[in-house]
């Protein structure tokens, strides 16, 4: 990469990011650490540390993103997957990055470009989270800690009375088998980037995956933008959810009335706004990773 081209941070600037960006994650991850050395759970906070794949460690690590040389930082970065040092600085290689993961990166910026093109739909209320506990009389709790706000009958009277429209994929396939013919769609990972949509609480939630995915490829600030997000998201989803929060002081969003459904929706288009925002911020810092190879 030609020397013009980079961005040239000192040592003691970009010390100071890493030191932000390193007290930013633990206010997430420090607790969900504690819990899990004693064996606790907790069913909003706990969520981006086990469904998603970037564990606490991987996220504390800062990453400037393409195209920055860190002055200084060859013995910081030394065995960094993806950094190439030169007379003692170090940055990001885009290109030995692009060279491996080309399709993760083509799949990533495919997902992000079509879901910000579509219009977002605003008529699911939640109702994945009350599938996947369909008929748990049968099938169990997924969350086997948690109790049913309305008991089991009383959730399933709620899926069986409601129209289910789920667009993501990864939602759709921890229905219950009772379920999944009740979804007016049948999301596949091959129909994923033509599903996805802006409205998907899941889908925006899912902003943060294509962020780490891209690490170090992006500024680890962005990355920690989609996974406050995701955080954000992951409480509203899951008030809105069959399951009784109470205990962890979450009031649950009731979308089994009008009332609810109302509420669900609103809180849902600030989120699908917020969302597009970020998207669009994502799909510039990619598209600006890339020129830089």
């Amino acid at each position: 990469m030609p020397a013009q081209l980079l961005t040239r941070l000192p040592e003691a600037e970009w010390q100071a990011r890493e030191r932000l960006h390193q007290e930013r994650v633990a206010v997430f991850a420090d607790p969900y650490l504690e819990r899990r050395s004693r064996g606790a759970k907790h069913p909003v906070e706990d969520f981006l540390f086990t469904y998603y794949t970037q564990k606490p460690g991987q996220l504390l690590r800062w990453h400037p993103g393409a195209g920055v040389l860190l002055q200084g930082a060859a013995q910081h970065r030394a065995g960094w997957k993806y950094y190439t040092e030169d007379d003692g600085d170090a940055r990001v290689d885009p290109l030995r990055f692009l060279t491996e993961r080309r399709d993760a990166v083509d799949f990533a910026r495919l997902i992000l470009a079509r879901t910000a093109a579509r219009p977002a739909q605003f008529g699911c209320f939640g109702l994945h989270e009350w599938a996947m506990t369909y008929r748990s009389a049968v099938n169990g709790v997924r969350h086997e800690y948690l109790d049913l706000r309305l008991g089991a009958a009383g959730t399933d009277d709620v899926v069986e009375s409601a129209r289910i429209r789920c667009t993501h994929f990864d939602a759709f396939r921890f229905y219950t088998p009772q379920a999944v013919p009740l979804n007016e769609l049948t999301p596949t990972r091959e129909s994923q980037r033509d599903l996805e949509q802006p409205g998907c609480l899941h889908a925006n939630m899912d902003l943060y995956k294509w962020a780490y995915k891209l690490t170090p490829l992006l500024p680890s600030e962005i990355v920690m933008d989609c996974f406050e997000l995701s955080w954000r998201i992951r409480s509203m989803d899951m008030r809105a959810s069959p399951y009784d929060l109470a205990p962890w002081d979450y009031a649950p969003i009731r979308i089994e009335t009008t009332e609810g459904k109302a509420e669900y929706v609103r809180l849902q288009r600030g989120f699908a706004e917020e969302s597009q925002v970020l998207r669009g911020r994502l799909l510039d810092a990619l598209d600006h990773a890339l020129e830089n190879v």
